[in-house]
């Protein structure tokens, strides 16, 4: 069980998304409470990672394999 206090104006525009939508404030809060703690486990686990030795391969590098992959099937 968790309980939280909101700032009136937010608290106003969560009762009128679930109003509107006919979805309760809990699932509204519970998604976004999920997302979140989704992207910060991919932070910590990419910070960790970042810590760990091993070879890096530059974003550019991997932009270049995914666009060849593509190509690559697009001609066979």
């Amino acid at each position: 069980m968790l309980a939280l206090r909101l700032p009136p104006d937010l608290e106003k525009r969560l009762e009128a998304l679930a109003a509107k939508t006919g979805r309760t404030k809990s699932y509204y809060a519970r998604e976004a409470i999920l997302e979140k703690i989704e992207d910060l486990e991919d932070y910590y686990l990419a910070e960790e990672r970042l810590k760990t030795p091993g070879k890096r391969i530059a974003w550019e590098e991997v932009k270049g394999q995914l666009s060849d992959d593509g190509d690559d099937e697009a001609a066979a």
